[in-house]
């Protein structure tokens, strides 16, 4: 059952799941091609739910060759029919009539066939979904070629560097292929899809499941088969052959808090200097394996005084301020050129620190920016070309088609030209503030603020009030 605060929810064992496939396909008359065209069409329901055809048109379904791969035959059909483009990639055919009756209904409807040997390394760029119905919940032991190849793939899709190209959503049938059905991910290195169908139940390991979409498919399990198994399902709305599952509880925002426990910030333990103090913070959280560690809110504000703010990356601090890079005419620098101040904040949660940075804001030298730009991958310089940065696109395809073009260009290696709005930007700070986060919401706050001693600038340490 599900965690008390979540709607109740069953889950299946694989013996569990095993017995039920045996009872609907036995003393109550289901048939193996009753049973997987539904079930199909409740994995092509809820593709459509979430994924429109318009956006998510192009489909690859991989298919094993068992029951799961005949849904995912199943499915690619009817999305056929809901206007999408299914490519099918069946490299183990079962040569039973159902399944060989599937292959050529699809192939009736001219929905191609792709070998694992064509299919391109690189799955982003020909797809805009894939459906994952190599194995189900009977399969045990290592994945064989080609599957255990094009489960490769699909885990590469999760580590692929971030471009401007869109990557394609992941939908598996009932079970991630690779992941044991009771346990899971075994070592946190399998698949993780967008989108998981369960059906008849979900089976143990879709508790371990973390992505966006959960769905319940397989509208056939009796009451008898519900009673004996005391199966606690969501209700299908209407005619509907999926219902979402999953749902996060509803909770009560103010209720929501953390009593921090942390070591205390003492003022004889920092040190003299804030950006010393910062930089043996920033090494802590580098060393306590922070993902962005770098990430910062950068808060500006226009000559009529308007806030804003946006998350920025720090390319590089020293005792001259912090430097981060960006386009001269986005809306932060339009901000800066009326009002060249700023403010930074990191947020280090895992630690329960807080640094906060106030200062003016200067342009860095054109050679300092141009060796940056230089120093990025060629796939980001592009992208700086092609994004005119907080300006009105009419839409998403404007970036690809300029991108693509400029990829081509470029695609001899020559250098590519710094953008003559695009550089850096350098706080230099007057402020500085430490946050630890403590028990009763008594922080430790410790702030450096420049001052002038006998004509000289230092920094002075206030402790300020939590």
């Amino acid at each position: 059952m599900e965690d008390s605060g979540s709607p109740p929810l069953s889950y299946l064992t694989q013996r569990e799941a095993a017995e039920i496939d045996e009872t609907l396909m036995g003393p109550l008359g289901f048939s193996v091609d009753q049973l997987m065209e539904l079930a199909g069409l409740s994995v092509a329901t809820s593709i459509a739910e979430v994924y429109k055809p318009g956006d998510y048109s192009r489909v690859l379904a991989i298919c094993g060759p068992g029951n799961n791969g005949g849904d995912g035959l199943v499915a690619a059909r009817h999305l056929h029919h809901f206007g999408y483009k299914p490519f099918i990639c069946y490299p183990k055919r079962t040569a039973k009539p159902l399944y060989t009756g599937l292959v050529t209904q699809l192939e009736s409807l001219s929905v191609p066939f792709v070998s694992a040997d064509d299919l391109p390394e690189d799955l982003s760029k020909d797809f805009d979904v894939i459906v994952d119905a190599m194995f189900g919940f009977s399969f045990h032991g290592a994945p064989r070629p080609p599957f255990d190849d094009l489960i490769r793939r699909l885990v590469s899709l999760q580590n692929y560097e971030q471009t401007l190209q869109k990557h394609p959503v992941i939908v598996s049938v009932d079970i991630p292929s690779g992941w044991h059905v009771e346990e899971g991910d075994h070592d946190d290195g399998g698949i993780k899809p967008d989108m998981l169908v369960s059906l008849t139940a979900p089976k143990l390991c879709a508790k371990r499941f973390r992505g966006p979409h959960h769905f319940l498919g397989g509208r056939f399990v009796p009451p008898t088969v519900a009673e004996k198994y005391k199966l606690e399902l969501p209700s299908y709305p209407g005619t509907s052959m999926c219902v979402r599952i999953g749902k996060p509880p509803k909770v009560d925002i103010s209720a929501m808090r953390v009593n921090y426990v942390s070591p205390e910030l003492l003022e004889e333990q920092v040190e003299t200097d804030p950006t010393v103090q910062f930089r043996k913070w920033f090494d802590e959280a580098v060393a306590a394996g922070l993902r962005e560690t770098n990430a910062m809110a950068l808060c500006t504000a226009n000559k009529d005084k308007k806030p804003s703010s946006r998350m920025v990356l720090l390319k590089g601090f020293d005792e001259n301020g912090f430097v981060w890079f960006t386009n001269y005419e986005s809306k932060k620098g339009s901000d800066l050129s009326e009002n060249p101040s700023a403010a930074l904040l990191f947020y280090w949660e895992s630690l329960n620190r807080q640094v906060r940075i106030e200062g003016p804001v200067e342009r860095i030298p054109e050679s300092e920016s141009e060796n940056y730009f230089h120093s990025r991958p060629r796939g980001s310089q592009i992208g700086a070309i092609v994004s005119k940065q907080s300006s009105v696109v009419p839409g998403r395809h404007v970036l690809y088609d300029e991108y693509e073009e400029l990829t081509k260009k470029y695609s001899d290696g020559s250098v590519i030209p710094k953008p003559k709005n695009w550089g850096g930007f350098r706080l230099k700070p007057k402020l500085f503030e430490f946050w630890q986060g403590q028990p009763s919401r008594l922080h430790d706050r410790l702030q450096y603020s420049l001052q002038d001693v006998n004509g000289n600038p230092a920094w002075k340490i206030h402790r300020l009030a939590p």
